[in-house]
């Protein structure tokens, strides 16, 4: 079952009589057997619902201070046509209540709740995006997440894990940014990749000739996931764990770092594809911030003394938790510079950043 919910507005110069204005709408209402009911506000202008049939609920509400919405409530197996006629008529004869009033209509289209394929995904900056969604194609509980791929017809299949929109076959762009978008010359490194269970990484960083890729990835659902509906992304890297110049380790990165500083052990490129900055503004107290620096601080002592570390940032506009994770580079046990670019991630609807590190 899904509902579907539309939206009227009308933004106003000055506050409306709500009587008359109200009293020009009820034969449209009674026109379409919606019976009233009316609320007390507390003097905060005039509120109704009005109850029809197949569950049909309007909520018409007069303002006290220049707004009048009107919300529509119906099942998505209603009849589309006659409540597009019904918002019609309201927004008809509003036009000519309020003539003269109006400095704004605005109709949204209708926000389909509780569907089957949920087509509504955050951006990192708190804004609502709805995606041309029209099929789950994998779902899936691991230890450590939920994993979903969904289909989309302008983006192709999409990663999202535990809500987070991570990868589209749509995003080189990010692919591309996260290792040096073209400037690095990879051929007869060692690279270690963090994360990256897309593969896209792996599958662009192969082609480059490395003498190793180390790939440590948590979750084999991940991998089992992509490496069937994001070939796009990953071709058939992860077919095979183990290649002629890669490898990939299901396990928790932090003892292995931890394993590989211990022995001494180097790279010319640490890729981390973990997770994005945490929104949080408080780093002392926000376990991700913790993890973060821990693995900051493990992959730049890994770090050949020429090497880079590459990893994503956050949405361009949370200026605030960027600035903390700056803070954050600048606290390490061996000083790093750093530069920061900003890069257009299709699926994502957003500006991100991407951060580059080297040893002092």
């Amino acid at each position: 079952m899904a509902l579907r919910h539309y939206t009227l507005d009308f933004s106003l110069s000055t506050a409306v009589d709500s009587t008359s204005t109200v009293a020009g709408l009820l034969s449209i209402f009674h026109e379409q057997e919606l019976t009233e009911t009316v609320h007390d506000t507390n003097g905060h202008g005039y509120l109704a619902t009005f109850v029809g049939k197949h569950g049909r609920l309007v909520i018409l509400r007069v303002h006290s201070r220049g707004l009048v919405t009107i919300d529509l409530q119906c099942y998505e197996e209603d009849n589309i046509a006659q409540l597009d006629n019904l918002l019609n008529a309201l927004e008809k004869k509003l036009k000519v209540l309020l003539n003269g009033n109006i400095t704004r209509i605005k109709k949204l289209p209708a926000l389909v709740r509780g569907a089957k394929v949920d087509r509504y995904w955050p951006t990192a900056d708190g804004r609502i995006v709805e995606y041309d969604i029209d099929q789950v194609v994998y779902d899936e509980d691991s230890d450590y997440q939920n994993i979903k791929i969904l289909h989309s017809r302008q983006y192709g299949n999409i990663l999202v894990l535990d809500g987070d929109v991570n990868l589209a076959e749509s995003d080189f762009a990010y692919t591309q940014a996260i290792t040096g978008n073209g400037r690095e010359s990879y051929a007869g490194k060692e690279v270690l990749i963090l994360g990256g269970g897309d593969g896209g990484i792996l599958a662009e960083l192969v082609k480059k000739k490395p003498k190793m890729i180390t790939m440590v990835e948590i979750d084999q659902k991940v991998i089992d996931g992509c490496k069937r509906h994001m070939r796009k992304t990953c071709g058939d890297i992860l077919d095979n764990l183990k290649g002629d110049c890669y490898q990939i380790l299901i396990e928790d990165c932090v003892p292995l770092l931890k394993k590989y500083v211990r022995e001494g052990r180097m790279f010319d490129y640490v890729i981390n594809d973990l997770t994005a900055i945490p929104i949080s503004t408080a780093p002392e107290e926000d376990s991700m911030w913790e993890f973060l620096r821990l693995i900051l601080d493990l992959s730049i002592q890994v770090l050949h003394p020429r090497g880079k570390y590459f990893t994503q940032g956050n949405s361009a506009t949370l200026t605030e938790a960027l600035s903390l994770y700056e803070e954050q580079l600048g606290k390490l046990s061996c000083p790093v510079d750093f530069r920061k670019e900003v890069v257009c991630v299709p699926s994502y609807l957003e500006q991100w950043v991407f951060y580059t590190a080297w040893k002092k």
